[in-house]
């Protein structure tokens, strides 16, 4: 049985990703803030955790290397978005947007890398919004450059593990997720949160086998 590892899984995609991977037999390891959704459903095994606390971190990874718990695939999905103007925003609203979309990435990343296999997959969660050259929206200069920087770290990953695991990133388009709606209320997307689910479950348990250290934009719309 294969270990999939979800963080950002209360609700939206990560949500969606557990219970379809549950369902196709995979061991899911599911990590959020908020455990409640998911956390009395079959073969998913929910951990409290911020990943923006590095001291949780630490005591959730010890918790698997002393149980012998390998990953083969981690999913980085976790992520922050507010929609604020620029000339809007503050310090606090940057720190806190790569506090959990980068800071918080990277320190569980780091923390889980000595658990994954070597044959085994990271998939980065990114925007299509932090892709060089894409169409930008105001409101986003946080969350875009945020997962522009996302984009940036897989690809130097990729580089310096070369022997295993594998790196890849993915650019999402929208989706109609809650944290989409309570950013922009007024706004409809086109995906739902378990169609995405389904093509980010499909390319991390496949895409690895032909891609390592790529960006892959997954979107209805163009750039």
């Amino acid at each position: 049985m294969k270990t999939i590892l979800v963080t950002g899984t209360s609700s939206g995609i990560g949500n969606q990703i557990c219970i379809q991977a549950a369902a196709m037999n995979f061991r899911v390891i599911s990590v959020s803030r908020n455990i409640e959704p998911l956390k009395d459903l079959g073969g998913i095994e929910s951990f409290k955790l911020d990943i923006t606390d590095k001291d949780s971190v630490d005591d959730f990874v010890t918790n698997l290397k002393n149980r012998k718990i390998k990953i083969d695939i981690l999913i980085n999905n976790a992520g922050y978005l507010v929609s604020e103007l620029f000339s809007e925003t503050t310090y606090d609203s940057f720190k806190k947007t790569f506090d959990v979309n980068v800071f918080g990435l990277a320190e569980i990343t780091r923390s889980l890398i000595p658990i994954i296999n070597i044959d085994g997959h990271v998939i980065n969660i990114s925007s299509i919004g932090g892709v060089n050259g894409s169409k930008k929206f105001p409101g986003l200069s946080a969350y875009s450059s945020s997962k522009a920087a996302v984009i940036a770290l897989t690809e130097v990953l990729a580089e310096e593990y070369q022997d295993g695991p594998s790196f890849n990133v993915l650019a999402l388009g929208a989706v109609q997720t809650k944290m989409l709606k309570e950013a922009f209320p007024d706004y409809n997307a086109d995906t739902k949160p378990e169609d995405m689910a389904k093509y980010i479950l499909n390319f991390a348990i496949n895409g690895n086998k032909l891609f390592n250290g790529k960006l892959i934009s997954v979107s209805n719309s163009n750039p």
